[in-house]
């Protein structure tokens, strides 16, 4: 063997590991770039995948982050020296824990509402609180004999007339109640007599007359005692609507005007009182607010007083009217009744337009309430 041939040969293990090491790294870098083909590959599939190039002061990222309502939450993927993917972020949906979503949907504002409505419901309280107060102090020095009254004497003795009037109507009306209702009794026991009477005149024949008599006697009795009862009814009746809807109303009108009078006394005690006093840059706007109620108070206090003497006067014709009529009804169907005049006692009804109910019927029908 040679020397050419055996350095060729000895050298040849050196060459062996060199084309061994060669050949590894060349599939190295074709695994390399298959993982990078394979990556590629799988990067379209992701989902919402997005690649965003990552620059040294992160505008870009920032701007992502803060997108619209597809936000996303996002992680940067590390890999080693010279990969491919370095640089690729990452896109996943949203999780909790992360940025608030933004919900949709009407905004109602009800803080100014409610605020508002509390400032107007405090200041109502507030004005009712001061008004009461003054109309308080008013009517206890009113009282004590201490405070000034306003007082209008010819309206004040039509109101003391007034009351003293419904007093004594009322008292009527308590009467003519009683009567009615002892005289419907009297009425009830005149019908049951004269059912008795009927039934012996038929048992007892050697009486039969007699108590034939007696009993049509009685049933006629009672015919025309429910026709006084028709005519004291309706008189009874007027007189109630009299005093407990007409006057009543009346009387209404004047509780008003009398509790404007409270109040117009009092911002009139007021004010008199601010002008007493000095007069400065504190005291000037206090005058000129009293002087504004005053001046309001004055104005319903006047309205309602005027109101209150045409009340009166138009009761006054009404109750006039009403009570001549009542009266003259009253009257006539009692004398007919008790001088036993039946033609009489039914022009009276007739007269005055009175229905008188049917036996057993316990009140109008509908028809005849219409």
């Amino acid at each position: 063997m040679s020397e050419s041939t055996m350095s060729a040969a000895g050298e040849a293990p050196g060459l062996a590991a060199v084309s061994h090491t060669a050949a590894a790294e060349m599939h190295a870098q074709d695994s390399e770039s298959e993982s990078e083909e394979s990556e590629m590959a799988e990067a379209p599939a992701r989902d919402s995948a997005a690649e965003i190039p990552v620059t040294s002061n992160g505008e870009d990222v920032k701007h992502m982050m803060t997108g619209g309502p597809t936000l996303k939450e996002t992680r940067i993927v590390s890999s080693s020296y010279g990969n491919p993917s370095e640089g690729i972020i990452e896109a996943e949906p949203y999780r909790a824990g992360g940025l608030k979503s933004i919900q949709s949907g009407p905004v109602v504002i009800t803080d100014d509402i409610s605020k508002n409505i509390a400032l107007e419901k405090l200041e109502q309280v507030k004005k009712w609180s001061i008004s009461t107060y003054k109309c308080t102090r008013q009517v206890l020095s009113e009282r004590l004999g201490r405070g000034s009254k306003t007082v209008d004497l010819e309206l004040e003795s039509q109101i003391e007339i007034l009351r003293d009037t419904k007093k004594r109507y009322e008292n009527l009306l308590r009467l003519a109640r009683q009567m009615a209702t002892q005289f419907y009794q009297v009425v009830q026991t005149q019908r049951q007599l004269g059912d008795a009477f009927g039934e012996l005149s038929v048992k007892s024949l050697e009486l039969h007359e007699e108590f034939g008599y007696n009993a049509e006697t009685q049933k006629l009795l009672c015919k025309n005692g429910e026709t006084l009862l028709g005519a004291i009814n309706f008189f009874i009746s007027s007189v109630n609507t009299l005093v407990n809807k007409t006057i009543e109303d009346t009387l209404i009108a004047v509780k008003h005007y009398e509790n404007a009078r409270i109040e117009y006394d009092a911002y009139r005690t007021d004010l008199e009182e601010l002008n007493l006093g000095p007069r400065d840059a504190v005291t000037i706007p206090k005058i000129e607010q009293s002087q504004l109620q005053f001046q309001i108070h004055k104005e319903k206090f006047d309205k309602l007083r005027g109101s209150v003497s045409v009340k009166l006067k138009f009761l006054d014709e009404n109750k006039i009217k009403v009570m001549h009529n009542q009266l003259l009804l009253f009257h006539n169907a009692v004398s007919a009744y008790f001088a036993g005049n039946q033609h009489q006692l039914e022009q009276v009804l007739k007269q005055f337009h009175i229905k008188l109910k049917a036996p057993g019927s316990d009140g109008p029908s509908w028809l005849e309430e219409q």
